[in-house]
């Protein structure tokens, strides 16, 4: 399992890292902005596992993958601003949401995944995005960095709205 001992060292390197709320303020930032980009590796990675498991022609993996690269995209920045304050990008997520992964692909394997399912755990992970955007809008930020959070808080949020809808329309009716 050459796949699970690399996965295991990217995931000891994030364990090993520990925040210091008595950092300089770029440290501060850093650190910010380091626990979004675990958040949105792990949502990139979870909105591209959720659209394996629909059909190719389903509008849903469309939106599921779209989201997908937006998160791509919001890694990029968190990289770019992470350099630009002095930091090192970490490159891996979190283990509890590589093992939740697995279990999206195991429902899957086994008929278990509905697309009402897979949006409801697509909303709970925005919903977490959301709380995460929004304790780190309660930190002492860099301009710069306030913009970046913000803009990303923001397109959480909406892809959290629009999830509740697509759920609300996929949810059976009594």
């Amino acid at each position: 399992m050459a796949n699970g001992s690399v996965l295991g060292r990217a995931d000891q390197a994030c364990a090993d890292r520990v925040p210091f709320a008595d950092a300089p303020a770029d440290e501060q930032a850093v650190d910010v902005l380091s626990e979004l980009l675990e958040h949105a590796r792990d949502s990139e990675y979870g909105f591209r596992t959720c659209a394996r498991e629909v059909p190719s022609a389903s509008s849903l993996r469309q939106s599921f993958n779209r989201r997908a690269s937006q998160y791509h995209e919001a890694c990029d920045d968190l990289e770019r601003m992470i350099r630009r304050h002095g930091g090192t990008p970490i490159e891996c997520g979190t283990t509890g949401a590589t093992i939740h992964r697995g279990w999206v692909r195991v429902k899957g394997a086994i008929g278990a995944n509905s697309e009402l399912s897979l949006l409801e755990d697509c909303e709970r992970g925005e919903e977490a995005a959301v709380a995460l955007y929004r304790e780190a809008m309660q930190r002492n930020l860099p301009p710069d960095v306030r913009d970046l959070v913000e803009r990303q808080a923001a397109s959480a949020q909406q892809s959290h709205d629009q999830l509740r809808v697509l759920r609300g329309e996929t949810r059976p009716r009594a």
